[in-house]
């Protein structure tokens, strides 16, 4: 993890987290035969038909590359594989050999499995050391219609603070940002997501998804960091 950590700047807590949301830290991948899944929802499902055919295609396209018997690999209802949960397009894009044994498997390797979610995400845009979300809140001078959240950040951190938006960073006064509202336990919350965050949203696209990402990941992080080592 240190070491992929280093390699791409990609927080060892975000590619913990992601994993975590994913498949349950890896204990649950799916149990469907990859080529059953994609070929079922490419000849037996119509709205969706398209894209699972080329899904399909890629599948058996890697089978070949990776010489992987293509009745073997299991997954997900929907294809998707292995502990980060790769659909076959962003295998074939996305799935690094981090272990260089001359094999790229995100079923078994952790190695494989750690550096291919990091590459997803350095490949996406990842900044190293720029900070990912913060909470925030509405101060007297926000008059606006509190916006629908959006995976694409239209506002920048001086406009935020114009309309009266009060966060923390450390960021420039340029970089682009959003406001995000999520419903809290007893009351709206109110975050101020940057770049990175938004790289999350390319791995799944939710916004609540790349928050419990985030969180799980801090709570990871506090707690490998009370463990006397």
């Amino acid at each position: 993890l240190k070491q992929i950590e280093n390699q791409t700047g990609v927080p060892i807590e975000i590619i913990v987290g992601i994993i975590g949301v994913e498949t349950y830290f890896g204990k649950i991948t799916g149990n469907y035969r990859v080529i059953d899944a994609l070929s079922t929802l490419a000849f037996d499902y119509p709205p969706r038909s398209s894209f699972f055919s080329k899904e399909l295609e890629q599948f058996l396209v890697l089978s070949k590359e990776e010489n992987i018997d293509p009745t073997f690999p299991t997954g997900s209802y929907a294809g998707a594989m292995g502990r980060p949960q790769f659909m076959p397009s962003s295998f074939r894009a996305y799935a690094i050999d981090a272990s260089k044994d001359g094999k790229t498997d995100i079923w078994t390797n952790w190695n494989d499995v750690i550096g291919s979610v990091a590459n997803y995400l350095s490949k996406h845009g990842w900044i190293r050391n720029q900070q990912i979300i913060t909470s925030a809140r509405l101060g007297d001078k926000w008059n606006n219609k509190i916006p629908k959240n959006t995976l694409t950040p239209k506002d920048s951190i001086k406009s935020l603070y114009e309309k009266g938006v009060i966060f923390s960073t450390t960021l420039n006064n340029n970089e682009k940002s959003q406001l995000l509202t999520l419903e809290g336990l007893s009351e709206k919350e109110f975050w101020v997501g940057f770049h990175n965050f938004f790289v999350i949203t390319r791995y799944n696209r939710s916004v609540m998804y790349a928050l419990a990402v985030y969180q799980l990941g801090q709570e990871i992080s506090i707690g490998v960091q009370s463990v006397d080592l």
